[in-house]
């Protein structure tokens, strides 16, 4: 780009052939109108601007693309296309900014570090909500802009061949119909079984899933215990085949427990004890065969808001959940009030454990 100041006088006396084409770098005020800040002159236009010239009190400001060079508009365009994936739609440019929206409910996925790559290029802008996050359809969850009025396409370029190599760089991740059992696998404190089914039942749903109830397991004896949890995993897990169970009562800190040992038992295997998150810290996730269990200590804490609910909403998605996935979670892993916005809308407003 290009660019010079044009003195009232001398763009009086200038043509719109010369005028066509440049962009204004700052925003001229029109009798009953304004030209904004990045508008393409054309022929009308220009002959507009040169007409107002005597009533203008200071210079002009206007830019004219070199070969090469992008409007801000058609910039930000090819970098939203370059970014986004199927879940995402993208908005009109403002300003050189378009806004990318949800699809549907689901949870926002980031390139965090193509992300990073594709900012490095001088002068890109891509911005977004938190890698993770659950967000509904229709919800802005990231933007594209570039700072410059005209914009090098050499620039452009090497944004779309980073967004290219990582694509989808931007995505949203739609929740899917999965069938979800739940197990209480311990003893209950008053009204625990009740509230953990009622939980279970209304997260599952609200996410889009298909709630096949809860199992309770009573006995306390630990044999008697270990048979009886493995006869119920062999049942949801091995016969029905559902792919996601969670489990109640079972600590992440007790390896003596009854349900691990029916777990091993059977060939499975352990992903995580503990998250680091709080609260929420002492969830736990393990495999067997296709699927996957999330398990929490206590059956009341999944009626409360806790680290569960950052993870329950990516398995919805069919997303493989590893160890290295929750290990991520200790980056904004502090789940105070203020951190509520990455939660799924269920969660928002629920208490969180004590402690």
């Amino acid at each position: 780009m290009h660019s010079a100041r044009l003195p009232p006088m001398e763009l009086a006396r200038t043509t719109p052939e010369r005028l066509a084409g440049a962009v204004l770098l700052a925003p001229v005020h029109l009798p009953g109108r304004t030209m904004p800040k990045g508008a393409r002159l054309d022929g009308t236009t220009a002959a507009e601007l040169i007409g107002a010239a005597p009533s203008f009190t200071a210079a002009i400001r206007l830019g004219w693309p070199d070969p090469g060079d992008l409007h801000e508009d058609e910039a930000a365009a090819r970098l939203a296309g370059a970014v986004a994936g199927p879940g995402l739609g993208a908005g009109v440019p403002h300003q050189s900014r378009i806004d990318l929206a949800a699809c549907w409910d689901g949870v926002l996925r980031v390139d965090i570090a193509a992300l990073a790559d594709l900012n490095r290029v001088d002068p890109l802008e891509v911005f977004t909500l938190f890698h993770g996050q659950a967000v509904r359809a229709g919800q802005v969850v990231a933007s594209v802009k570039v700072a410059p009025h005209l914009v090098s396409g050499a620039a452009v370029e090497m944004g779309e061949a980073v967004a290219s190599r990582a694509f989808p760089l931007l995505d949203v991740a739609p929740y899917r119909p999965i069938r979800v059992a739940a197990i209480a696998a311990e003893a209950l404190t008053t009204g625990g079984l009740e509230r953990f089914d009622t939980a279970a039942h209304g997260k599952t749903e609200a996410l889009g899933g298909r709630f096949a109830g809860t199992t309770l397991v009573a006995n306390e004896e630990p044999a008697a215990a270990e048979a009886e949890n493995r006869a119920v995993l062999e049942r949801l897990v091995i016969k029905e085949q559902i792919p996601l169970v969670l489990v109640g009562g079972v600590s992440a800190g007790d390896p003596l427990a009854p349900f691990y040992a029916a777990l091993r038992s059977l060939g499975g295997e352990l992903v995580r004890r503990g998250v680091p998150a709080h609260p929420g810290s002492m969830i736990w996730l393990a495999r067997l065969g296709d699927s996957v269990l999330l398990g929490l200590p206590q059956c009341g804490m999944f009626s409360m808001a806790t680290a569960a609910d950052l993870v329950l909403p990516r398995l919805m998605t069919g997303e493989r959940v590893t160890a290295d996935t929750l290990a991520d979670l200790g980056h904004g892993g502090l789940l105070g009030k203020e951190m509520r916005f990455r939660f799924p809308a269920y969660a928002r407003d629920l208490e969180a454990p004590e402690g």
